[in-house]
């Protein structure tokens, strides 16, 4: 790095089994970033709290509906959620309560715990703080979901757009 560089700031998104939610959050954060051209001032990620899909590609419905609004969720693998990721991360984004809580459980310290937050809180107008698992169900539920994901995901970027922003 050079005097000029600054590290990127890194943020992992994290659902269930890292196969719907959590993939769709980074991709969207990811492409809000490349638009804005701060792309490489922001390294996401995504992981599950469970290991059962560790290796496999996103769900085909996460992968169709992130496609259908212009991403490209193809790459992703899942993984599972680890201490390390607390460290390598500036932020942990929760896409349910039920993942905050697990998250809040295995924080180490309050610096830990500090860096969690739940992706609906960013948005204003969200009327819930979960995004639904739409795991049972039907594509129309991925579209609805990605929705949710893109406004939140938004609101974030704008909040953290400021900071990442290389100042002139």
């Amino acid at each position: 790095m050079t005097a000029g560089d600054v590290a990127p700031f890194r943020v992992v998104f994290v659902c269930t089994g890292n196969i719907c939610r959590s993939p769709m959050a980074d991709v969207v954060f990811r492409g809000f970033a490349d638009a804005a051209g701060l792309g490489p001032r922001v390294a996401s990620t995504s992981a599950g709290t469970g290991d059962w899909h560790v290796g496999e590609r996103a769900d085909q419905r996460t992968i169709d509906a992130l496609a259908r609004a212009g991403y490209d969720g193809s790459h992703h693998r899942a993984r599972q959620f680890t201490h390390t990721d607390f460290a390598r991360s500036d932020l942990v984004v929760a896409l349910d309560r039920s993942h905050e809580r697990i998250l809040r459980g295995w924080a180490r310290n309050e610096a830990d715990a500090d860096k969690i937050a739940l992706l609906m809180s960013f948005d204003p107008s969200a009327h819930t703080l979960d995004v639904p698992d739409p795991y049972y169900a039907g594509p129309g539920m991925f579209d609805e979901v990605l929705g949710m994901i893109e406004s939140a995901s938004r609101s974030l970027f704008r909040q953290l757009e400021p900071a990442i922003r290389p100042v002139s």
